[in-house]
């Protein structure tokens, strides 16, 4: 399937911004199940200094703001061509091992509620089964909600408020099966929508690795693993790993973000 994006992030501050800097991971890269056919970022407002990959392996833009500027628009646009691999990534490549991938982060660090989930998780079949069976049952634990929205709240605190979006339902499947064993990761990137082209906000999921089949991706909000509707862009330990912007700025300007997003099928 050949998928189109577009999304365009826009800041406005209520002063000029004397210095900003951030880190853009928007850039998906080909891999097995996933070509890149074209992609660009344009940055209005500010410029790209320099791009690189991280430890990731996940492609990065460093945008420096215009000095004295109220606003910053950066707009991601591409063709990428998917196959349906039922989730299927395949083995750990780039820098960082896969040992690492089993370590809790401030933001995956299982307390007595992820505990008492992994208790009452279902354990019949091999690893997959076990995996898929996790993932009902984080979503039947915390509902899908949009009334919190920050993406940088822990697995605990999402399992206390007991609902929770995307990136929560990310955190508390890799928190539960990192206590399993299972080295774990969290996925960002889109996801064409059945019913609506325009959206709200880019898309996360999970990965886990099985042995014989590598990585495997779950997306917990929607109880399936990613198809040919799910362009993947970056991943790491947790969402500030493979966040799609993230950055820093000086001054006391308040700060307003809009976000426009089309994903469809060419």
């Amino acid at each position: 399937m050949r998928l189109t994006v577009l999304h365009k992030t826009h800041y406005t501050y209520d002063a000029p911004v004397p210095y900003g800097l951030q880190q853009i991971r928007l850039r998906p890269k080909s891999r097995p199940g996933q070509l890149v056919e074209d992609w660009q970022i344009d940055v209005s407002g500010g410029q790209v200094e320099v791009s690189f990959e991280d430890e990731h392996a996940n492609a990065v833009d460093l945008v420096s703001f215009a000095s004295g500027h109220k606003e910053i628009e950066i707009t991601c646009s591409g063709t990428v061509e998917v196959e349906d691999k039922a989730g299927v990534v395949g083995p750990q490549g780039g820098y960082v091992p896969l040992w690492l991938f089993r370590r809790s982060t401030s933001l995956t660090k299982p307390g007595d509620r992820i505990k008492t989930l992994i208790a009452d998780a279902p354990t019949e079949g091999g690893d997959l089964d076990r995996l898929h069976a996790l993932s009902a049952h984080v979503l039947d634990a915390v509902p899908y909600s949009t009334d919190q929205a920050a993406s940088d709240l822990t697995a605990e605190t999402v399992m206390e408020a007991g609902h929770g979006v995307c990136q929560d339902h990310a955190h508390v499947f890799i928190t539960a099966a990192r206590a399993l064993g299972y080295p774990a990761r969290y996925v960002s990137g889109y996801l064409m929508m059945n019913d609506r082209v325009d959206q709200d906000a880019s898309h996360a999921w999970a990965e886990a690795h099985v042995n014989g089949l590598g990585w495997v991706g779950f997306d917990i909000s929607n109880g399936i693993s990613p198809d040919a509707r799910y362009v993947r862009v970056a991943t790491g330990l947790d969402y500030r790993d493979a966040a799609p912007i993230s950055g820093l700025r000086y001054g006391n300007a308040a700060e307003d973000m809009s976000v426009t997003l089309q994903v469809q099928q060419q």
